[in-house]
């Protein structure tokens, strides 16, 4: 007999495989849990199910920033500890076990799998949030995918790795912040660039307008709505549109409709 948590799960699976997730991949996901309607099981029920699609060859990663909590004024980072800011699911995750998380005071991510410790590791040594020590670039060369479930293509971060790339002129304040971040090993001293957005609307959505056919697939996960990146045509179109128009992807706040 096949019980209501399960029944949810295949149906997750069978949309997430239809919609073009790979087996053995590399996933990101941004996600909306209230979006795919009631799930039996909750949080568990779509963990579950993500990692039954990828399989025992693949990796699951979820952003765990924790911006909001971790401030110029309030600059101590606990990996273990510190919450997560970004919604049900990411802060779930973050805390079942068996979960790794990157090491960033406030850009980290969480994974499980098989190239989680790899593509989680060393983001401290970076002093920008989404350098190239960050899995949001990292998640280019493993050929990752990239999947918003139910919230939109504008809660994009690894489009601030392609503005870090594309040396974006409104991306960084002009002082670095000194953090102190409690890691395994030790307690870490790091001075990174914030991130400055004071009058900018985010409008990542309009990479969809530069991808071509088959880099962007859009489906159904349940009752959701979902988009589906091919990471490294998402940074070919980004660079491409971001070499043209340097603000591309933001619009003065004002001017916003």
């Amino acid at each position: 007999m096949v019980t209501d948590v399960e029944g949810d799960i295949e149906h997750l699976v069978d949309d997430l495989l239809r919609l073009g997730v790979r087996p053995g991949g590399v996933l990101l996901m941004h996600v909306s849990l209230s979006s795919m309607g009631h799930v039996e099981g909750g949080p568990e029920t779509v963990i579950r199910a993500l990692l039954r699609a990828l399989g025992e060859e693949g990796t699951l990663l979820i952003p765990a920033l924790s911006y909001a909590n971790v401030r110029a004024d309030q600059p101590v980072f606990d990996l273990q500890h510190t919450p997560s800011c970004i919604g049900t699911i990411p802060e779930f995750f973050r805390t079942r076990p068996g979960i790794l998380r990157s090491a960033s005071p406030t850009h980290s991510v969480c994974g499980f799998g098989k190239r989680a410790a790899e593509l989680l590791a060393g983001q401290h040594l970076d002093d920008t949030p989404v350098g190239p020590r960050s899995p949001f670039q990292r998640l280019r060369d493993a050929d990752g995918q990239l999947l918003f479930l139910g919230c939109g293509l504008r809660p994009n971060t690894s489009m601030h790795g392609v503005e870090e790339v594309a040396a974006a002129p409104y991306l960084f304040k002009k002082e670095s912040v000194a953090y102190e971040a409690h890691l395994p090993d030790g307690v870490h001293q790091l001075r990174i660039r914030r991130h400055n957005f004071d009058g900018w609307e985010q409008r990542y959505e309009r990479v969809a307008d530069q991808m071509s056919a088959g880099g962007l697939l859009v489906g159904t996960v349940l009752q959701a709505t979902a988009h589906l990146l091919d990471v490294q045509a998402m940074w070919g179109a980004a660079l491409q549109a971001m070499a043209a128009d340097p603000y591309h992807f933001v619009q003065r706040r004002e001017a916003v409709t």
